[in-house]
């Protein structure tokens, strides 16, 4: 914290926070009948792509830059396109995304600061009609 200022990622709580949104969304994946599209396009184990996202978010909210540090540039986009994600694949991650949020992140205000550029970004990573 420096001037008064913290991070998205200190507000919500930081390490564990992130840890335990990233679960929850994977357990959504995972379980959710309406996830089943987006689930598909998933490899079977999910644990690496959880590490994945749980590192890009760390940095993402504002906490240490380990995706960055250990990847390089995020490029997401590109980085998906072995992925038919289509309207039906992003719609049931931007769910399990969205619900995971409001199941995990106790603050309203917080969870309306996040959302908008996770959204933002599920349409971004659309690659198929």
């Amino acid at each position: 914290m420096m001037g008064g200022t913290i991070t998205l990622y200190e507000a919500i709580g930081g390490d564990v926070a992130v840890k335990a949104l990233v679960k929850r969304f994977y357990d959504l994946m995972d379980t959710l009948p309406e996830a089943r599209n987006c689930r598909a396009i998933h490899p079977e184990n999910l644990q690496d792509s959880e590490a994945k996202l749980y590192e890009y978010l760390t940095g993402y909210l504002g906490g240490p830059a380990v995706y960055v540090e250990k990847y390089g540039h995020p490029r997401l986009r590109s980085r998906h396109f072995g992925a038919a994600i289509g309207p039906a694949e992003r719609d049931e991650w931007l769910l399990c995304f969205s619900r995971a949020l409001d199941e995990t992140i106790e603050n309203p205000k917080l969870r309306d600061i996040i959302w908008p550029p996770i959204e933002r970004l599920g349409h971004h990573m659309q690659n198929r009609e």
